[in-house]
């Protein structure tokens, strides 16, 4: 399973110079996971920054592959992971979910750089 953070969905819409480091992951539907925390942070941006339409075709998107929802077990786990590894909440989710099932993240976040199951990128 794979789970692109944040950084790599905005970095695809955006078609930055690591956009087709994260089309791997992103093109294989089925093996992609979509926490909703991503979903709102990757659609907070591009509401802000790009308008509405973004928005939809975004949320168009990220809809078609596996979408995590955020539970009381998940919450848990990403409380106990922040205080561990000193991150911020949207990022422990992440990371939480990610190990619960068994996923690697795909990121520029350097929040993530350096742990085990991580393709980094740096921008």
């Amino acid at each position: 399973m794979n789970l692109v953070d944040s950084s790599g969905w905005l970095a695809f819409f955006a078609d930055t110079k690591n956009a087709e480091n994260f089309s791997i992951p992103l093109r294989d539907i089925s093996r992609l996971l979509v926490p909703t925390v991503v979903i709102y942070e990757v659609l907070k941006v591009l509401l802000r920054e790009e308008g509405e339409e973004a928005l939809i075709i975004a949320q168009a998107h990220m809809q078609q592959r596996t979408v995590v929802d955020l539970s009381v077990d998940m919450a848990v786990k990403a409380a106990t992971l922040s205080l561990e590894l000193h991150i911020p909440m949207a990022d422990s989710f992440i990371l939480a979910i990610a190990r619960t099932f068994s996923a690697t993240i795909w990121t520029q976040d350097n929040h993530f750089k350096g742990l085990q199951k991580v393709k980094y990128f740096s921008t």
